[in-house]
């Protein structure tokens, strides 16, 4: 089961979810998109929140707004981090995620530290948290099946684009010959028009 929330804040609505538990985190984790942003409450136990980022959307991208959004998520949905003020949120990319043989359910370290970002959170805000928790859905979602089909749209939109790239190409390529065929009969023509009028009498003397 996942959670959906909508944050409208931002323009367009962004989207935020997160698995019903840690076994669902786990495949959310293995599963996930390389659009994905991943958030959770610093060294205690939270929920896994992710938003997915529109095509040519970049971690830099992300309005201040909807940060805060996913970071009272989060907050919300930690027993610890909820009782707490002046919690940290970490956020980072989904391909920065590292699992390692040994770790618990639903539990990650990072590829690069370097790459994960903070939220200082001071307080739980009610108002975000309860605007987001009425917009809250509930779908079964079978992640592997949603990243296969993403990745096979992938592969046919780069496809695609090589097609095109070469259809390019070639018209490129034909229009060039085309050109280089017209240089060469107008340099002909020029040739021949020379020689029509070109008595062979260099002399002007007309005697």
């Amino acid at each position: 089961m996942v959670f959906y929330f909508e944050s409208a804040i931002a323009s367009p609505p962004v989207t935020l979810f997160m698995g019903l538990d840690k076994y669902e985190n786990e495949d959310l984790i293995k599963w996930g998109w390389p659009e994905d942003v991943w958030f959770h409450v610093d060294k205690v136990s939270s929920a896994h929140v992710y938003l997915r980022l529109r095509p040519g959307q970049t971690i830099d991208d992300i309005p201040s707004a909807v940060l805060e959004d996913a970071a009272q998520l989060v907050k919300a949905n930690s027993i610890m981090g909820n009782k707490m003020n002046d919690v940290d949120v970490v956020y980072t990319m989904w391909s920065n995620l590292k699992k390692t043989q040994g770790m618990e359910v639903g539990q990650v370290a990072f590829h690069k530290e370097k790459e994960v970002r903070k939220i200082k959170v001071t307080k739980r805000i009610n108002e975000i948290v309860n605007r987001l928790n009425k917009t809250k859905k509930e779908e079964q979602v079978d992640f592997r099946a949603e990243r296969e089909k993403r990745d096979r749209l992938e592969r046919e939109d780069k496809k695609k684009l090589l097609r095109d790239e070469q259809e390019k190409k070639k018209e490129l390529e034909k229009k060039k010959k085309e050109e280089a065929e017209l240089r060469g009969y107008n340099t002909l023509m020029s040739s021949e028009n020379m020689s029509k009028y070109d008595d062979g009498n260099d002399s002007d003397d007309f005697m």
